[in-house]
């Protein structure tokens, strides 16, 4: 299995941006680049699940959508993955579990707009989360303050990484997570499906 992983180096940081991608857009490529630039990251993988477990209507087949995603993600620091098909994990913890230990000496920082943090709360062991592994928050639109009122943000308050110092997120320990504003860019794929520019068969 471990060949069909990309390649990861002790002392690299490594985000994660994880999702259906279905399909894929020039929202995930703006939050890409701008994690990059200011998380400090060295890398980016996007994590194309086979299913959410949480959507009743699962996705397009995870071929058609990993060959979608790399022809939109055109970066050489970034890299179009089917990590969770390949370790067999359901729930994010739990791939972060097994990632941390597949990858000894690599610290991944996990990515998320800041609509997720809003709910993350509701996450299988999300508390476990930020306890092993760095969040970095990126602003969408209509989410700044109900993302900095959440119930994570609110108990975690003491963890949290100033925005001027959110290049240094991935080298500080854990739990820590910080908060970034970003030029909007208010993609959806929701919005692309109902337009009927995507087809998931």
């Amino acid at each position: 299995m471990r060949h069909a992983l990309p390649y990861a180096r002790a002392g690299q940081v490594i985000g994660l941006l994880g999702g259906s991608f279905d399909p894929a857009h020039e929202g995930h490529v703006h939050i890409t680049k701008a994690a990059l630039k200011r998380f400090g990251l060295d890398r980016v993988w996007w994590l194309v699940s086979p299913a959410n477990p949480l959507k009743p209507v699962g996705p397009a087949p995870i071929e058609k959508r990993m060959e979608h995603a790399r022809q939109v993600m055109l970066h050489p620091r970034v890299e179009v993955t089917d990590i969770e098909r390949h370790l067999g994990t359901t729930y994010t913890a739990e791939m972060l579990d097994r990632l941390h230990q597949i990858y000894p000496g690599v610290t991944f920082v996990w990515l998320m707009g800041a609509d997720n943090l809003k709910q993350f709360h509701h996450w299988q062991n999300w508390q476990g989360i930020l306890a092993t592994t760095p969040i970095g928050v990126i602003a969408r639109p209509g989410q700044r303050i109900a993302a900095r009122t959440s119930v994570a943000a609110s108990i975690f308050e003491r963890a949290r990484v100033p925005a001027r110092a959110s290049h240094l997120l991935g080298r500080i320990g854990t739990p820590a997570w910080c908060f970034v504003n970003v030029p909007m860019n208010d993609a959806s794929s929701t919005e692309i499906r109902n337009a009927g520019a995507w087809r998931r068969d």
